[in-house]
């Protein structure tokens, strides 16, 4: 299982940041993909970590991704 920050509709967002306004609270919202790692060579991580490097974020290759609501 992995999870990662919630693609949301704008009326979601807006739901969400009502929310946030009660409770004067900052919420995130995750979503849960069922997903398996998966193996990479040396070379082929070399490559990730390069490219995680140069956008400032992590990388995970995974297989078999599916979404979750």
């Amino acid at each position: 299982m992995l999870s990662s920050l919630s693609k949301l509709t704008t009326e979601q967002i807006e739901e969400i940041h009502s929310l946030e306004q009660k409770l004067g609270k900052t919420l995130l919202s995750f979503s849960g993909y069922d997903v398996a790692p998966d193996d990479l060579s040396a070379e082929e991580l070399a490559m990730l970590k390069a490219l995680e490097e140069k956008l400032g974020t992590m990388l995970v290759a995974v297989r078999g991704i599916s979404g979750k609501s």
